[in-house]
């Protein structure tokens, strides 16, 4: 089975978290030195050409600078590609691969609720996605051939880039460094620091690891919006008037400072983990779940026989402290929430597969196998497959 990891290359674990994360890029020599990829650029671009998979293939000559197509692909489209300067990409790999998925146990120090997806890429000699910078923490997992990464400094929404492209390409980009990765060489980069990758020879993939992180405006607009849609009509502002206002036009400060303690008062940490851990684990893409609606007979069955249950392949799990009590917690998955018994949600979200008799160890029986009937009926939870 596959284990976090509990270095990254020359690094601790501490180390990288006190010196780096979220601070400066750093290259990560063998820090998965077995790693060889799963992949063939062969098979990469046979998920390029399924309906479901979300894939983007990236061309660059001096006529046509940084075009962009989005799949479906045809096999026509691959053939008739030029030798150099292209890029494919195929987004959330984990969900169609099972060896690529089993990359994610290796990222466990990082809270999952975090993570986004593995994103492949193959290019030939040249290809790249130009220089650029992304809003996420992302390892840069070498898996065959090499790559030539140049990093320069600190960008943000202000930052020029180039017009008529589709690709938010850098304008000005210089470089401060540069690294040519091998298989197993990790190179983290944090948001905001520009970045361009080339591929050295023809046989060039590369895996990303990407950890999302939601904007400021996001979460406030969400958690507010949870909250509003909770509240009744007649819930309504109420002001401290004990006399005639001497100043009608004026919106005095401590009318300003009720309002500000009335909506404060409904952003308590129940609220932004409710909402949090909804949208945290929101399927990437909902259309791919499929109930599957058990019953105690079926249980009792994989009981007996030992059956491992498993998230289905994009089901991300996590779980919040309910305020009141820490025996309960509030789990989540697929964007809905589910009352859990606190033992129960760690080993849901904690390990990849687990047998019933691990869960029944967690909790009152009955409660768990109602909690499971209800996940396997939502599509989240399954028989274990892989």
């Amino acid at each position: 089975m596959t284990t976090p990891l509990t270095r990254l290359g020359p690094l601790s674990l501490k180390e990288f978290f006190t010196d780096y994360w979220q601070q400066q890029a750093v290259v990560l020599p063998a820090a998965l030195a077995d790693f060889r990829s799963p992949l063939t650029p062969q098979e990469l671009a046979g998920l390029a050409l399924e309906e479901d998979v979300e894939s983007r293939l990236i061309t660059h000559t001096t006529d046509a600078p940084w075009q962009l197509r989005h799949g479906p692909f045809s096999e026509s489209d691959f053939t008739t590609l030029k030798h150099s300067n292209w890029t494919l990409l195929v987004q959330a790999v984990d969900l169609w691969v099972p060896a690529v998925a089993e990359l994610l146990e290796h990222f466990r120090f990082i809270p999952h609720w975090r993570l986004d997806d593995i994103m492949v890429s193959y290019a030939p000699t040249g290809g790249s996605v130009g220089p650029h910078f992304d809003y996420y923490d992302v390892f840069l997992l070498q898996g065959a051939g090499r790559r030539r990464w140049q990093l320069g400094g600190l960008c943000d929404s202000q930052t020029p880039r180039l017009e008529h492209t589709p690709l938010h390409i850098l304008r000005d980009f210089s470089p401060q460094t540069s690294v040519d990765l091998e298989p197993g060489d990790l190179l983290y980069i944090p948001p905001g620091i520009a970045h361009w990758g080339t591929s050295l020879n023809d046989d060039c993939m590369t895996y990303s690891i990407g950890f999302r992180a939601p904007s400021h405006a996001h979460m406030l607009s969400g958690v507010a919006n949870d909250i509003a849609a909770s509240l009744a009509d007649d819930q309504r502002l109420r002001d401290r008037l004990r006399g005639p206002s001497h100043q009608p036009g004026q919106i005095d400060g401590q009318t300003l400072k009720d309002i500000q303690q009335l909506l404060h008062s409904y952003i308590t940490t129940d609220r932004i983990g409710q909402w949090l851990g909804c949208h945290a684990t929101e399927a990437k893409y909902p259309d791919l779940l499929e109930p599957n609606p058990v019953d105690l007979h079926t249980l009792n069955l994989w009981h007996q026989q030992h059956i491992q249950l498993a998230p289905v392949p994009g089901v991300r799990l996590s779980y919040t402290a309910q305020s009141d009590t820490h025996e309960q917690v509030h789990l989540f998955a697929a964007g809905k929430a589910y009352g859990s018994s606190a033992d129960t949600a760690r080993l849901l979200c904690e390990t990849p597969h687990y047998t019933l008799s691990e869960l029944y160890a967690t909790g009152d029986k009955d409660q768990v196998q109602s909690l499971i009937c209800q996940l396997c009926g939502d599509g989240v939870l399954d028989k274990l497959l892989w």
